[in-house]
């Protein structure tokens, strides 16, 4: 256990929401203390990763606790965040796990992402809307105060008043009357067959591409991007860590977080437990979405006279006006239900 003051005893008797938090280095709590301090809320009490639970439990009210993870804790770290995880699902407080990009799979295993806020690696603002929508999640009011002096000041006022935006919109869809969210459509009866895997990851080599020609966040799709992940993975009979799909999503890890939360709550993944490691989640396809991914690869295959002038021009080649001509004749006659008939270059020569 690291020894650094825990100054349980400094606390500002203000009616602001107390803010509990527990870090794994002075470092780490130092960082803590400038998040809290910046939202113009009090600290109730600081103190190490392996003396949070007990402070927990004695503490006879805490409006959120904050956890700054800058390494692994081990087993103090693993209950302390199951234990916060269900106290934040039980309505008892609010809480915002901030920790680094190696601790993403034990974190993914023990934290209820649906209730806890995760950030990984992220930078002020990212860490000021993280606790204004953990606080908005229990109908708590949010308060920014006011830091002008700081770099961040105007940045961190914008972001606060549209995370209370959104988090207002949140809450009246999820509590007043409203459509249900679109579900999958159902799968028709049979099997659809899986894309090949060469098929699979040449669209996501092609997608990967763009990032040499454009900005990445232009083409940013995290859903789609780990979509394309898990199927890869499952046709080659791979399990998928969480941590692996984050860097798939080719996103930063605290949005690709969200959208795996988005995801599952939705239905489309699956979390699956480890039988080997208690501290690492897998995650899949449901079987919906596995079904509606095949039938997007078999709807979107070339059609067959597209397939024969590929074939056509890979033999022979073409001038670029020929291989146009072609290609718009193929689309004619594939639409008319009549074969395409690939023209020699010697036929073509002699037709004009």
């Amino acid at each position: 256990m690291d020894a650094f003051s825990t100054d349980s005893t400094d606390v500002d008797y203000s009616d602001r929401p107390p803010v509990l938090i527990a870090a794994s280095s002075e470092g780490a709590m130092a960082r803590a203390q400038r998040t809290i301090d910046a939202s113009g809320l009090r600290v109730g009490a600081r103190v190490p990763i392996e003396l949070a639970q007990a402070h927990i439990n004695r503490q006879v009210a805490a409006a959120a606790v904050w956890i700054e993870l800058d390494r692994d804790c081990g087993g103090p770290m693993d209950e302390l965040l199951s234990q916060v995880s269900r106290d934040v699902a039980g309505g008892l407080y609010a809480a915002v796990v901030s920790a680094t990009s190696n601790l993403v799979d034990p974190l993914a295993a023990r934290v209820d992402a649906g209730a806890v806020e995760l950030i990984v690696d992220a930078d002020e603002a990212e860490r000021a809307a993280a606790l204004a929508i953990a606080n908005a999640r229990r109908d708590m009011p949010l308060r920014v105060a006011d830091v002008a002096s700081d770099n961040n000041a105007e940045r961190l006022r914008q972001l606060s008043e549209e995370v209370s935006r959104i988090a207002s919109t949140l809450a009246r869809l999820s509590t007043g009357p409203g459509a249900p969210p679109r579900a999958l459509e159902p799968a028709p009866a049979g099997e659809v067959a899986s894309p090949s895997a060469e098929v699979v990851r040449a669209v996501i080599r092609a997608r990967r591409l763009r990032a040499r020609y454009f900005t990445e966040e232009l083409f940013a799709d995290p859903a789609w991007d780990m979509l394309l992940d898990l199927l890869q993975a499952e046709i080659a009979q791979l399990r998928v860590p969480v941590s692996s799909l984050c860097i798939a999503a080719a996103v930063p890890a605290t949005t690709a977080l969200r959208w795996l939360k988005t995801m599952v709550s939705e239905g489309i993944f699956v979390r699956r437990a480890d039988p080997h490691d208690g501290r690492r989640v897998f995650v899949e396809l449901a079987p919906e979405a596995r079904q509606a991914l095949r039938r997007y690869f078999a709807g979107s295959r070339p059609s067959r006279g597209h397939l024969a002038f590929l074939r056509h021009r890979r033999a022979h080649g073409t001038d670029a006006r020929r291989a146009l001509s072609s290609v718009g004749r193929a689309s004619r006659l594939h639409r008319e239900g009549r074969r395409f008939e690939p023209v020699s270059a010697h036929q073509a020569r002699l037709t004009g």
